[in-house]
């Protein structure tokens, strides 16, 4: 008997299809990403060619999709629940690869199952799509364990709930992220030092608000290395706060290089990270 490729899904098939689907899987291919434009004043570059006349809806072909949506959701029944989120994977450089594994780019997430492929996921473009599209898709696991789970997650929720820090803060900060951003590709001691920080963290005390602050900056690192060439962290350390030196509200500066296990809880909360890609939106 041949299959009827026109046959509609069944429901029960549809939710049993997404039963094997997580948050972080994957599908490659051809795939197509559709979003809406105003075709008087066209800004990505891939919106660009089109005509005044034309749909004000654009699609592009894209390395992949992304299953964004918590899996709770995803394999909830298609009838109470029948949409998901995905985003587009792109291609980045491996040097970009371990700064978004390391969270630095907000922008991204990192997918450990597209890693390979130097994919990761572009959070600034969401589409919204029907299970029963999903469910005729080949299914690439994106996550392997529960950290991977646990880290994409929290890569997810830092786009939505990241902090905006002032503006005079990103200004006074300038030479640092610069510094960081040059040396964090290089080949040197610097550089891997860079490369093996977990993240940085900044706590303003009393509050960011007042007008006068106390800043401390963690800068937390994986707990195996303690040195790079010959250069010990104190030294890196010494030559990042030269270039934050206390000025106009920021009264005074410290820092710290530490692991996390070393890091109170308090102090964690208390603080917000810094990223590479921009430190206000």
């Amino acid at each position: 008997m041949t299959e009827n490729h026109n046959q509609p899904l069944s429901i029960q098939s549809i939710d049993a299809a997404l039963q094997e689907w997580r948050q972080g899987d994957f599908v490659l291919g051809e795939q197509w990403f559709v979003y809406r434009i105003d075709p008087r004043q066209p800004l990505a570059e891939s919106s660009k060619n089109v005509e005044a006349e034309e749909s004000d809806l654009i699609e592009v072909e894209t390395r992949g999709l992304v299953l964004v949506t918590q899996t709770c959701d995803i394999v909830r029944s298609c009838v109470s629940r029948p949409f998901i989120e995905v985003v587009p994977l792109v291609e980045v450089e491996e040097d970009i690869l371990n700064e978004i594994q390391r969270c630095r780019r907000p922008q991204y997430a990192f997918i450990p199952g597209a890693s390979s492929y130097c994919f990761v996921a572009d959070l600034d473009r969401i589409m919204t799509i029907e299970k029963a599209v999903i469910a005729g898709w080949t299914r690439q696991s994106g996550c392997s364990s529960d950290q991977e789970h646990r880290l994409l997650g929290q890569a997810l929720a830092r786009k939505r709930v990241r902090f905006a820090f002032p503006d005079d803060f990103i200004v006074w900060l300038n030479k640092l992220q610069k510094r960081i951003s040059k040396k964090h590709s290089k080949s040197s001691p610097e550089g891997d030092a860079l490369r093996t920080l977990r993240e940085i963290r900044v706590r303003a005390a009393p509050s960011w608000n007042y007008p006068e602050i106390e800043l401390m900056f963690w800068f937390i690192r994986e707990e195996q290395e303690t040195q790079f060439q010959g250069i010990e962290w104190f030294t890196l350390l010494d030559g990042w706060l030269k270039l934050i030196q206390p000025a106009g509200r920021f009264k005074f500066v410290e820092g710290q290089v530490i692991t996390l296990e070393d890091m109170t809880a308090k102090d964690y909360v208390e603080s917000d990270p810094l990223d590479l890609d921009h430190l206000s939106n």
